[in-house]
């Protein structure tokens, strides 16, 4: 028998193993590989990222493992190099101009030639396209195509944010003049073979800085069958009417695909004469709208429902608070004000609760959450950070619109013609093992089935409501969902419970609520409706599309036989479904990072200061904290503990100190001080403050290094504190909460362990 010889030459088989993938870039100089198969990423040291950029499409070569056996690669190929701008802040050092990248992923400073700088000062923010790209040996090179102005400009972090993300601020010409040459109002023609509603007191009811109204309600008390009932109106702006297919509008709101609210400013997806103007549902005006009409019986079951384009004239622009004052006190001032509306009001009232009722019966998911809204100054600063309470009215409001919406995804699909769902499907098996795990670590004594159904989240949420720990269960139960997207293949509405569900009530702020709006016209005039050719997909959509890959199949499943691939328009749709998600997505990240800034310039202010607040998340590497007063979350570093070594437990998704006991986890209360505030990384740092601790001395000592934002971090002493440091400097560079759960997710599913999901956004 012959035995081959082990050469200390030979290799495993994948280390030579070539990957593609896009660079995911780092501020502290290395990167990772976000591979095109879905696999784990493949870590790129600091000096193979010098000849690289974020964002760069590559192909790799894993060379080796580190000590944990994570692949570490080799750039072999730069494939592409999308023809992103670079935004920054010029400076001038020793003579030489360079640009500073605010997205400090890009890891390296851009030289900018005496010639190429243009009008651009010392100090201003800049965006620079690439004329030399980077080499092993030297740094990138471009010049300045647009100056944004100075860095504490009001809303230049909005200004930054829209050129960072690459979302579309500014229209085509064709689009402004299409917008200019529609009538300033509704004309006798437009009114042509529609439902005349003028006489029926519709009203809309939104937030006091709404200015484009989508939706007006009515109802009235109706006999459905045989028993009492309501008659509901839900009429929506008739975009559709002025916004044709294929038109210069058109394809400009494709692609943006949803609107981008930041405070202060709105980004809209239509120009302002019809956001604003033409398409909004004004007060005592005469407005082309869409109607669902709705028979509900007593038990809140829509009996039967219609659709029919119409023209309306909303007889009152009522607010959330106004509404709330109006039910809580028919007799107040509120309500003396509106007498002749109060009436209506009470019998909307009537069938919310009533849709409520079948709400509960369903099983639907329905976790009360805090939402804030940030008030700013004429300036742009942050004045305060309030919660958004949500009362009967805007529950009122909410359940109207998802009666609406789910009429318009049966519509659709007995119609046979293709259309967007708004899918939102169960936890994947791996997240399900993983919040079992949890459940059981925390001795809930609940659990979920192998199947689960919405209405086993909700019970153990009702179940777990007055334990100290139950808001740390709750976002467990939420994190383990998946996110919602656009598709023409329905599988339904998980966190609603709805078999099928779509959007039809916001077609003024997102393109999906349009095509739904053609569909639906298209099967009442018996036509079908196509959808016209759409411009290439863009880097948001493609990085979705890798994304949901995972979701089709299991890794090694053979596809069936006998299933039948999409037919050309059906891919059509799904191409169109996957841009507005990915658009959609690409708003939130938007917003979320002006978000991100403004509490950061915020919080400067408040650098030394001390807060109790909430653990809202435990990672590897420490906790997030949200403070109770101002509503901003920050990391206290797993070297802030204390002088111990702290182990991260994943099933029960803890903090535990090894000598002491100690616990950290979600809900845990604690007090910090205001350690440190990183603008560019949009960072907040806070540290452990204990009973009777004097931190007099520290606090103007961070202060002082904190003013600019750059400084490192004094971590303190202790052997355990610095081996644990370095063992948690990887996934600390993460920084994001959500970031750090996924890892945790894809580590627990690696090992067996028990980690943590993403929290989905809702409808």
């Amino acid at each position: 028998m012959y035995i081959k010889k082990n050469t200390p030459d030979a290799q495993p088989a994948h280390l030579s193993q070539e990957i593609e993938g896009s660079v995911q870039g780092h501020r502290d100089g290395h990167g990772f590989v976000i591979r095109d198969d879905g696999e784990g990423d493949i870590y790129i040291p600091p000096n193979e990222m010098r000849a690289v950029l974020h964002k760069d499409r590559v192909r790799v070569r894993i060379v080796r493992q580190d000590r944990r056996g994570r692949p570490e690669g080799r750039v072999v190929e730069i494939i592409e190099r999308p023809p992103q701008p670079i935004i920054g802040r010029l400076l001038q050092e020793s003579g030489v101009w360079l640009v500073a990248p605010e997205d400090k992923r890009y890891g390296q400073d851009v030289l900018i030639p005496k010639g190429a700088t243009g009008a651009a000062k010392p100090g201003q923010v800049v965006v620079v396209e690439l004329t030399e790209p980077p080499a092993l040996f030297g740094q990138p090179v471009g010049r300045i195509t647009e100056v944004l102005g100075e860095v504490d400009d009001p809303g230049m972090e909005i200004e930054i944010a829209v050129r960072k993300y690459g979302v579309p601020h500014e229209f085509s010409e064709a689009c402004l003049a299409q917008a200019k040459a529609l009538p300033d109002k509704v004309r006798a023609q437009d009114k042509k073979r529609r439902v005349d509603l003028t006489d029926v007191p519709l009203v809309t009811i939104d937030g006091e800085d709404a200015r484009d109204f989508d939706d007006a309600v009515y109802c009235e008390p109706a006999k459905v069958g045989r028993g009492k009932g309501w008659r509901l109106l839900v009429a929506i702006a008739d975009v559709s009417h002025y916004v044709e297919t294929g038109s210069a509008i058109d394809i400009d709101a494709y692609d943006r695909a949803t609107s981008v609210y930041f405070p202060r400013r709105v980004i809209p997806m239509l120009p302002e004469k019809l956001s604003n103007g033409l398409c909004s549902l004004n007060p005592e005006v005469e407005r082309l709208c869409m109607v669902c009409d709705m028979l509900v019986t007593a038990k809140g079951e829509v009996h039967a429902y219609q659709f029919y384009p119409a023209v309306m004239f909303s007889h009152a622009r009522f607010t959330y608070t106004e509404v709330a004052a109006i039910l809580a006190n028919t007799r107040g001032p509120e309500a003396s004000k509106r007498k002749d509306r109060v009436k209506d009001l009470l019998n909307l009232h009537d069938v919310y609760r009533a849709l409520l009722v079948a709400r509960q019966q369903r099983g639907a998911v329905d976790f009360e959450t805090t939402e804030t809204q940030i008030v700013c100054d004429e300036n742009g600063r942050i004045e305060k950070i309030v919660p958004r309470t949500r009362n009967d009215a805007h529950k009122l409001i909410e359940e109207a619109m998802l009666a609406a919406n789910v009429c318009s995804a049966d519509f659709i699909a007995q119609g046979g013609q293709p259309g967007l769902y708004r899918v939102h499907e169960g936890p994947t098996p791996e997240k399900q093992e993983i919040l079992r795990g949890y459940l059981k670590a925390m001795a809930v004594g609940m659990s979920i089935s192998d199947d689960p159904k919405p209405a086993e989240f909700q019970a153990i949420a009702e179940a777990t409501k007055d334990r100290p720990d139950a808001q740390q269960i709750h976002t467990m139960l939420l994190r383990s969902m998946q996110q919602a997207i656009y598709t023409p293949i329905n599988s339904g509405h998980f966190g609603l419970a709805f078999d099928a569900y779509t959007h039809f009530t916001s077609p003024i702020r997102r393109y999906p609520d349009l095509l739904v709006h053609r569909v639906i016209k298209a099967i009442l005039g018996k036509t079908q409706y196509r959808l016209p050719a759409l411009p290439t997909p863009g880097e948001a959509h493609a990085k979705l599309a890798k994304r949901l890959a995972s979701r089709v199949a299991a890794p090694g499943m053979k596809p069936r036989k006998d299933v039948k691939p999409p037919s050309r328009e059906v891919q059509a749709w799904e191409a169109a479904g996957l841009h507005c998600s990915a658009n959609e997505r690409r708003a939130d990240e938007a917003s979320r990072d002006v978000e991100a800034w403004l509490k950061c310039k915020y919080m400067r202010e408040h650098l030394g200061e001390e807060y109790s607040g909430v653990v809202s998340a435990a990672t590897s590497f420490g906790i997030f904290v949200t403070l109770d007063a101002l509503y901003v979350e920050g990391l206290v570093h797993i070297t802030e503990l204390g002088g111990e070594y702290f182990k991260f437990d994943e099933a029960r998704q803890e903090l535990r100190g090894e000598r002491t006991g100690i616990r950290y986890a979600i809900g845990a209360r604690v007090r910090v001080q205001v350690s440190r505030v990183d603008l560019d990384g949009r960072k907040i740092d806070f540290r452990l403050v204990r009973e009777g601790e004097q931190l007099t001395g520290r606090a103007l000592k961070d202060k002082g290094m904190a003013a600019e934002g750059g400084a490192a971090r004094k971590t303190g002493g202790g052997r355990g504190k610095r081996a644990q440091a370095a063992d948690a400097a990887p996934g600390a560079a993460e920084r994001s909460p959500i970031k750090a759960l996924k890892a945790s997710v894809k580590k627990a599913a690696a090992s067996g362990k028990h980690g943590k999901g993403r929290k989905p956004r809702r409808g």
